[in-house]
């Protein structure tokens, strides 16, 4: 197979200057319900960028849980490598991508740890067996096989039987404070639309067209 010859014309739609919501946060919003109404094969999914402290990048998916106070979170181990990472740089990258759409949207930003009352309320909202989870794995660090796990995940659901299960201390939520917002829209011949919102202020964003 030759993938240097796999693509595809882009022709679904555009977008420009007049037609994108002046309010960044507003058109996140109204293209996640496009993405959701379009069954968009996970449509919260955002690849979330972290740095380390010698400044090496590293990328994962992780699900959008919310957008509150211009402010996006999500929720994820603390001791795992994007959380050690975010603790020694908080500088961030996330990307959406809807390829059924033929867009996507790059936010630029930091990130810091949500409050201990918002990580409460949401972890309760999660699966039992998921909360579980939560508690028994030292998410990113090496394990001898798949059974310590199991083993580890049977050993700690007999204790919570019939229980509330309460939030570990290593685990929460994490809000993406975005400054640079970049909406892609998909065009034929690659000369794809590219809005861009550039924070100016506490409210306020410069908003640009980028050459394709």
């Amino acid at each position: 197979m030759d993938i240097a010859q796999v693509r595809r014309e882009y022709t679904k739609t555009k977008l420009s200057k007049k037609s994108v919501q002046k309010n960044p946060y507003k058109q996140i919003n109204l293209w996640l319900e496009e993405a959701i109404k379009a069954n968009c094969l996970e449509p919260t999914a955002m690849t979330v960028s972290t740095v380390s402290e010698d400044g090496r990048p590293s990328s994962r998916v992780v699900l959008l849980k919310g957008i509150e106070n211009n402010q996006l979170f999500f929720y994820t181990n603390y001791n795992s490598r994007k959380g050690t990472q975010i603790s020694k740089n908080p500088n961030t990258s996330a990307l959406f991508f809807w390829p059924e759409l033929e867009r996507q949207i790059i936010i630029e930003g930091v990130i810091e740890k949500s409050t201990a009352e918002q990580s409460d309320a949401y972890f309760q909202t999660r699966p039992w067996k998921s909360r579980i989870g939560a508690i028994i794995s030292p998410q990113s660090q090496p394990i001898d096989s798949r059974n310590v796990i199991k083993k580890a995940f049977v050993l700690e659901a007999a204790k919570h039987i019939g229980d509330n299960i309460p939030r570990p201390t290593h685990w929460g939520g994490y809000k993406i404070i975005p400054d640079r917002i970049e909406f892609w829209q998909g065009r034929p011949n690659r000369l794809h639309d590219r809005i861009l919102f550039t924070k100016t202020g506490d409210t306020t964003w410069q908003i640009s067209r980028l050459a394709p």
